[in-house]
């Protein structure tokens, strides 16, 4: 590596949520703020909303097969 060309790795860098939450990770900044981490995602909680692609793909079709009919 070449001298004086990288910048600073903070090896205890703090991340602060918008929920609260904070947690340290190296990076090249001091400190880092994001809108949304492991603790409130909702992948991540279980509070996922699943989508029913089947179930609006077969409405889609009853609302076309009425407009032919008409």
């Amino acid at each position: 590596m070449k001298k004086d060309i990288h910048p600073t790795y903070y090896q205890n860098a703090q991340v602060k949520c918008s929920c609260g939450h904070t947690f340290t990770v190296g990076s090249t900044k001091e400190s880092i703020e994001v809108e949304i981490c492991s603790v409130c995602h909702p992948f991540y909680t279980g509070k996922e909303k699943i989508i029913d692609r089947a179930g609006q793909v077969q409405k889609f079709r009853e609302r076309l097969s009425k407009k032919r009919k008409a």
